[in-house]
C-alpha cells in the first residue's frame, strides 16, 4: 500500500526531473552521525503533506522518514530554491514537447485567508481580516509560468511587472528558449497608460480591458482558463486557508502544487 501510494504521489515521470536538483547528502568528515535517509522517500513524503492538506506530524510511517525529518528537510529546500527550480524543469518538459502556448499571458490573483506569518495583509474584500493574495500568471492554456504571493492589501496591478519578469527562459520543441509572450491579457484592474507603454517597449501587444470602455466578457473568452487554474489549485485545501508563518513556504507550497500537477 505504501509503495502504490508513493508511485502515485510521485510517478516516475515526476521523480527523474527531481532526482538531479535534490541536494545530495554530505558526509560528516569526521564520520558517524545519523544515516541519511532515502531522498526520494523524503520527497514523497513533503509532497504528499503539501498536497493532502494533512499537518505535518500525520504523514504515514510507510513513508519510511520521520515527521520531523520531513518538514526540516521542506524548510531547507525551500530556502535553497528547490521548488522554483522543479517547477522550471517541468516547464523545460512540457516546452520541449511543444504543450507551452505562447500565444497568450493571462494574468489573475486571488485572495487566501491567511493565520499569521509575512506578506500578510488586511483583506479589502473580507471585513479587513489578514490575508494573502496569489498572483499567477499563466500560458494560454492556462499552465502556471510564474507565481507570487503578496500582502491582501496589495493592488493586483502592482503584480504586473514582476510577473512577466518572472516568465523563466522555457525549451522549446526546436530553436532557443522562449520567456516571451505574444498578448499579455488582464482584467481592468490591471489597466494603466504606465503598463501598456511598458509592455510596448518590450515588444507585447497588450490586451488589458479598459475601464469604462470594455465590457469583461470579450476578455472571459481567454480568461476562463486561469480561472480554472486558479479552480485546480484551491483544490489543494492547504492552498485555500495559509497556515505557513513564512510567506517563503506558502510560495514553496504553490510551486509544489504546480509541479505535481502539471
Amino acid at each position: 500500500m505504501g509503495a502504490d501510494l508513493s508511485k502515485r504521489l510521485v510517478p516516475d515521470e515526476l521523480c527523474e526531473p527531481a532526482a538531479p536538483l535534490l541536494p545530495s547528502f554530505a558526509a560528516r568528515p569526521q564520520g558517524g552521525g545519523t544515516a541519511p535517509c532515502d531522498e526520494r522517500a523524503v520527497f514523497t513524503a513533503v509532497v504528499y503533506a503539501l498536497t493532502s492538506g494533512c499537518a505535518w506530524r500525520h504523514p504515514p510511517p510507510t513513508f519510511g522518514t520521520s515527521p520531523a525529518t520531513a518538514h526540516r528537510r521542506f524548510t531547507v529546500w525551500t530556502e535553497t530554491g528547490l521548488w522554483r527550480r522543479l517547477h522550471r524543469a517541468v516547464l523545460d518538459e512540457l516546452g520541449a514537447r511543444g504543450e507551452v502556448d505562447w500565444t497568450s499571458a493571462i494574468v489573475d490573483a486571488a485572495s487566501v485567508r491567511a493565520k499569521r506569518g509575512s506578506l500578510t495583509g488586511p483583506n479589502p474584500v473580507d471585513r479587513g481580516k489578514k490575508g494573502s493574495r496569489l498572483h499567477v500568471l499563466s500560458d494560454a492554456q492556462g499552465i502556471p509560468l510564474a507565481v507570487a504571493v503578496s500582502g491582501a492589501n496589495m493592488h493586483d496591478s502592482l503584480a504586473l511587472k514582476p510577473l512577466i519578469r518572472g516568465i523563466p527562459a522555457v525549451r522549446s520543441r526546436r530553436g532557443p528558449r522562449r520567456r516571451r509572450p505574444v498578448k499579455p491579457r488582464a482584467d481592468k484592474a490591471y489597466f494603466s497608460a504606465e503598463h501598456l507603454a511598458w509592455l510596448r517597449e518590450r515588444g507585447l501587444v497588450a490586451r488589458i480591458a479598459r475601464p469604462g470602455i470594455e465590457s469583461g466578457e470579450r476578455l472571459g473568452r481567454h480568461r476562463w482558463k486561469i480561472e480554472r487554474s486558479f479552480a485546480w489549485l484551491f483544490g489543494y485545501r492547504h492552498l485555500t486557508v495559509r497556515y505557513e508563518r513564512k510567506g517563503s513556504h506558502f510560495l514553496g507550497r504553490c510551486h509544489v502544487v504546480g509541479f505535481v500537477g502539471v
